[in-house]
């Protein structure tokens, strides 16, 4: 009997329950019971299986009977209830990162923008800007995200609205969305830096710093990661100059007795910096090796690459000193006429050409978070248009990715939890959202 009880409670709580123990835990950081059962409803609505993610449709999924009412609640929380999305955040992170590291430890930070393409002027930050989602410029929102990650998982950490300029010089527009006083125009790098700043400060554990040419091209963002003491494998774009190995801008003039001496570098006919794609063409056959970074679905992922030690020389002629030396990692995939992508890493000398590979392959990591954050979860369903809003719903998006993040790190592969394994209740009969098409 004894043995029967004991093994009784050494088993597993069921997805339910161990869904409503996490929600029990996040919601906490809304500091009001009101606001903890509005946001535990919204989350579950978010995990349960639906096509549209809005409020009024998951509160017709949650509460049948009580549609309305549920709906009248859950669009309070999200878009005029005044409660901390840090906190929040800070809440998954505490409860999620265990999870995650139960598989190794935290090695990339991921900083990474998406795109949420709107119609119409008033949606905050709307703007006509590149979107990533639409692979081209239309009218959207963007958002600038930083993850943590190992191998076999990521979570994002943090997570705010860009603000175009025309935004944030516009007190009628900003007024109407509801943008706080403090918020100011910032470029995306100085956004994803100021997230970066600030996990540090958290005491998140530190990984290298991953990002695409959007955040490598910015010379000012590489700096201020390695200022923080933060290894990066950045992506550059094939026009980045840079110089050639043993090779660097020449010092000042030599001192001509009057005014101020000399401090700045120079270049000169026949010493100047070259593309880093003319560095790539010119290198020798057999500075290319393949490298497998991980396991792909149907086979083993792998490219050509090659790494060297270069100088960048992003506006150097400024500067007193050369920029430090640091890796220029090169992929050109076998069939190519020529290479498809670069990143500058400062990662130390004696980094292998796999570990260079490796961390800048892991970038994929959130590509995936964002494809499941919109198409399972909602994350672009939000038909809100409040500054207050877009992150309330994209926090509440943030805990309920973190559950089954948290679920797949701690199950096998087919025991992981998936809304499709969450009933949710009928509709009421003939429900329609407002705004969806007449059925007739």
């Amino acid at each position: 009997m004894w043995g029967m009880l004991e093994r009784q409670t050494r088993r597993p709580r069921t997805g339910t329950e161990r869904l409503s123990a996490y929600l029990d835990a996040v919601t906490a950081a809304l500091g009001h019971a009101s606001r903890t059962a509005s946001a535990r409803a919204y989350c579950t609505g978010l995990l349960l299986p639906g096509e549209r993610k809005s409020v009024e449709p998951m509160a017709a999924r949650i509460e049948p009977g009580r549609a309305q009412a549920r709906h009248q609640a859950m669009h309070h929380v999200v878009a005029k209830a005044e409660w901390d999305d840090a906190a929040m955040l800070r809440a998954v992170r505490e409860r999620v990162l265990p999870a995650i590291e139960r598989h190794g430890p935290v090695r990339h930070w991921i900083v990474d923008d998406t795109g949420f393409p709107k119609k119409g002027p008033h949606s905050a930050g709307v703007a006509r800007q590149y979107c990533g989602q639409l692979g081209k410029q239309e009218n959207c929102q963007v958002a600038v995200s930083l993850s943590v990650a190992n191998d076999h998982a990521s979570l994002p950490v943090a997570y705010r609205l860009y603000l175009p300029e025309t935004w944030a010089a516009d007190p009628a527009r900003r007024g109407k969305a509801g943008v706080p006083k403090e918020i100011t125009f910032e470029t995306k790098t100085a956004i994803a830096l100021a997230q970066i700043r600030q996990a540090r400060a958290d005491g998140v554990p530190t990984g290298v710093v991953l990002g695409d040419a959007a955040y490598g091209n910015e010379a000012d963002f590489r700096a201020g990661v390695n200022d923080l003491a933060l290894g990066y494998v950045l992506g550059v774009q094939s026009s980045t100059t840079a110089w050639p190995p043993g090779t660097a801008p020449l010092p000042p003039p030599p001192y001509a007795g009057r005014g101020r001496p000399p401090s700045l570098l120079r270049r000169g006919p026949g010493h100047q910096p070259v593309s880093v794609k003319d560095l790539a063409l010119g290198l020798p056959a057999r500075s290319w090796r393949t490298v497998t970074w991980r396991e792909g679905s149907q086979a083993p992922l792998a490219s050509r690459f090659a790494a060297l030690r270069v100088r960048p020389a992003h506006r150097d002629t400024w500067r007193s000193e050369p920029w430090p030396e640091e890796w220029l990692l090169v992929e050109w995939p076998k069939g190519e006429a020529e290479p498809t992508k670069y990143w500058l890493s400062n990662l130390p000398p004696a980094t292998t050409l796999k570990r260079l590979a490796h961390a800048a392959k892991a970038r994929w990591l959130i590509e995936r978070d964002y494809q499941e954050l919109k198409q399972e979860i909602g994350l672009d369903h939000y038909e809100g248009r409040g500054w207050r809003g877009f992150h309330h719903h994209a926090s509440l998006c943030i805990a309920a990715y973190g559950f089954l993040v948290a679920e797949r790190c701690l199950f096998p592969p087919q025991r992981r939890f998936t809304s499709t394994r969450v009933k949710a209740p009928a509709p009421p009969q003939g429900f329609q959202p407002r705004g969806a098409p007449d059925p007739a």
